[in-house]
């Protein structure tokens, strides 16, 4: 059985409970949970909102992350699920967790999850700020 339980892209509110309870099993003893938030500044200026959009290779791709990073990292459960389409001032748009037998491991799996995430999914942030600019960030 695969330890990837949750991997998903979501237009609604994400929940960090579901993913936690995804993730419940009684051979873990760390669960690291990393919740992004929008934040209302980037680079000194305000930031009104922003809009997220993916590729539509873009859930594939998520899968395969985690399951890799499931792979590297002696993990027991691995979660994932990113929003799509407009966010507010500190809406969730992004939640990841892992488990393990051992805290360290759920958080090296943790951040090497997130990181390669960002890195490596096509999902794009148009970001519109308060002096009426805006900015796309994470485009090829």
């Amino acid at each position: 059985m695969s330890s990837v339980r949750l991997v998903d892209l979501r237009e609604t509110p994400l929940d960090v409970t579901e993913v936690v309870a995804a993730l419940d099993d009684e051979s873990s003893g760390g669960l690291t949970l990393f919740v992004g938030r929008v934040r209302d500044h980037d680079g000194g200026k305000g930031v009104d909102g922003l809009d997220y959009s993916a590729h539509p290779s873009a859930l594939e791709k998520m899968r395969e992350v985690c399951e890799r990073v499931a792979a590297e990292h002696a993990v027991t459960g691995v979660a994932a699920v990113h929003r799509v389409g407009s966010l507010s001032i500190g809406d969730v748009a992004v939640v990841v967790a892992t488990t393990a037998a051992h805290r360290g491991v759920a958080f090296d799996a943790s951040r090497a999850l997130i990181d390669t995430l960002k890195a490596e999914v096509p999902i794009w942030k148009h970001q519109r700020f308060a002096d009426g600019s805006d900015e796309w960030v994470g485009t090829p």
